[in-house]
């Protein structure tokens, strides 16, 4: 994973860029979920949030919902739980199983102790102030309740960073080119213990380590070509890059049969301390 430039990561909480292009609809996020397919081991995500929440009841909310993947996945297997959907982009919601709300995050229109357990997952990042919007997140959870966060390693695909900066370098004719934009690097796995043991007394990490083998660049280039809302900020021309990044792929495929990315994500499960509101 890259570090972000500081004008890469004001783009990456931009709230106008997120509700209107990056989540304006499903798509981008879909496909960056879909590179998992060919991930092994294989992990159910939904499934884990389901089996940390087998000693929750009331109300779970879903903050940074996106397509709706983990909502879908409550509604079906916990239909006991008031599962509320909620994201910034009303267009990503269309959907999303109701009850859903357009929301931001770091000022949910829920009243203190309201939630039985709040999932952020792989949303941390996106936010402004990271801080803030943790501890905004435990002021409506009751004090017995857990939040699932989720994100991914520092270490994560680096190889589709080295191929971007491959294919970057070559479409400006340079031996490296700038490094493709990092969504988790602000909230990554390294980082956030810290980010969330501040406001939480427990935070316990199930790391997912895994190995993603394709041996067809489409999933890798549907994955670089989701970054588009960011092209701006890539500092190269961004479809010449994802057609020399296809190149570049389909050439190790062909020469190795294979083409495979080392994964590391997580996920946090955090128990609210008693003393949070003093």
């Amino acid at each position: 994973m890259t570090s972000n430039t500081a004008q890469q990561d004001a783009a990456v909480t931009d709230k106008s860029i997120l509700a209107n292009s990056a989540y304006a609809d499903g798509r981008h996020l879909a496909a960056r979920q879909s590179i998992y397919r060919w991930q092994q081991p294989q992990y159910d995500l939904p499934g884990i949030v389901v089996e940390e929440l087998v000693g929750t009841s009331g109300i779970v909310l879903d903050v940074g919902c996106g397509n709706g993947k983990f909502v879908g996945r409550l509604h079906k297997d916990r239909p006991d739980l008031q599962v509320v959907g909620m994201d910034i982009s009303a267009g990503i919601l269309a959907d999303v199983p109701k009850p859903v709300l357009v929301a931001d995050a770091q000022a949910l229109p829920f009243v203190d102790n309201s939630a039985d357990a709040v999932l952020a997952l792989h949303m941390l990042y996106h936010v402004s102030d990271i801080e803030a919007t943790i501890k905004e997140l435990a002021r409506v959870l009751r004090p017995d309740g857990v939040l699932i966060a989720s994100t991914n390693s520092d270490t994560d695909k680096r190889e589709l960073d080295q191929l971007w900066a491959k294919a970057a370098g070559d479409v400006l004719g340079i031996p490296k080119g700038p490094a493709r934009v990092s969504l988790s690097s602000r909230f990554s796995l390294e980082k956030a213990p810290e980010y969330l043991g501040a406001t939480f007394s427990e935070v316990r990490i199930q790391q997912l380590p895994g190995t993603i083998v394709v041996t067809d660049p489409t999933p890798v280039v549907a994955h670089l070509a989701s970054y588009e809302a960011w092209a701006e900020q890539c500092g190269v021309p961004f479809e010449e890059t994802v057609d020399r990044a296809t190149e570049i792929v389909t050439s190790a495929i062909n020469t190795d049969g294979s083409f495979q990315i080392a994964c590391l994500g997580g996920v946090l499960v955090c128990r609210v301390q008693d003393c949070r509101h003093s």
